[in-house]
């Protein structure tokens, strides 16, 4: 891949000779497939959701989580066949879906591969929302759900957390783009979402003014059925746990308040969260699960 511009970063590297800003090649490459069950309850159902986490990021997230894999490369390169045998491996164990975690850097592959596989469940676009709207339109008819992260609105916030002060503007367009392509999210009669828009906001210590701008920005641009979820799974992890406010977990009050907020903006649709999602058992180990026998 020359020139690559699929995230908005514009790094134009050439991936094919070396990584780009995301950290990757242009080969697939994944870190765990697996059910996962501690999604939305729209996404995991009883099943679990198809769950194919993706190695590389655009951002910087100094509290990312995922660090292992966003950042450190960890990782085994799949083929495009391989990876539809990791998609009907994740349907034999009866996922209701197939939820790509992460996928940005690959999303040209990805389109190629989906054009092939038409999936028979609905597949999942699981993104931090710094996205392009051309790379999304590459993508339009081959994703069913859209679950983006609006993680910051003021540009000096973005830039200080994950380095990125066009963060938001780049956010904003590219969930305006998935809500035209797919709209409000729909759920069956099962109660599992089907096709649409589901927005995921982490509520972070100590920033719950961002919270309440990007609620807002939600309540005055898109319909009022969205589906929210607000989540208050935030755990220190990375250079986020050296220093204040970062360095702690997100406090019940600070978690009520955003709730209020969200109340407040008259959103009909969402969901919260459990305070005992929060910790570092809550984080992912990635040991390559799922991918054993794959190339």
């Amino acid at each position: 891949m020359e020139g690559c511009v699929l995230c908005p970063r514009l790094c134009g590297a050439d991936r094919g000779a070396a990584a780009g800003i995301c950290g990757m090649p242009d080969i697939i490459t994944a870190a765990a497939a697996f059910p996962h069950f501690w999604e939305e309850p729209c996404i995991s159902g009883t099943g679990g959701s198809g769950a194919v986490f993706f190695s590389g990021c655009p951002l910087g997230c100094v509290f990312c989580q995922n660090e292992k894999i966003s950042r450190g490369r960890f990782g085994k390169p799949l083929s495009g066949e391989g990876l539809m045998r990791v998609f009907d491996r994740l349907l034999e164990q009866g996922a209701h879906n197939l939820n790509l975690v992460s996928p940005t850097p690959y999303a040209e592959i990805l389109a190629r591969v989906l054009e092939q596989y038409r999936s028979p469940v609905p597949v999942i676009y699981n993104c931090g929302g710094y996205e392009r709207v051309e790379t999304l339109r590459r993508l339009e008819g081959l994703v069913d759900i859209w679950l983006p992260d609006i993680k910051f609105f003021d540009s000096a916030v973005s830039a200080k957390y994950a380095g990125a002060p066009d963060y938001f503007e780049a956010a904003s367009s590219a969930v305006l783009e998935m809500q035209r392509q797919q709209g409000t999210l729909v759920l069956g009669r099962d109660g599992l979402a089907v096709k649409g828009l589901l927005i995921r906001h982490l509520v972070l210590p100590g920033n719950l003014a961002q919270t309440g701008k990007i609620l807002r920005w939600v309540s005055e641009n898109l319909p009022r059925e969205t589906f929210v979820s607000l989540m208050s799974q935030y755990t220190p992890c990375g250079t986020a746990a050296l220093g204040l406010p970062l360095s702690r977990q997100l406090s019940a009050r600070e978690y009520r308040i955003a709730k209020e907020m969200f109340a407040r903006f008259g959103f009909v649709n969402g969901y919260v969260q459990d305070p005992a999602s929060a910790g570092s058992e809550c984080v992912p180990a990635f040991r390559l699960e799922g991918l054993e026998e794959t190339i």
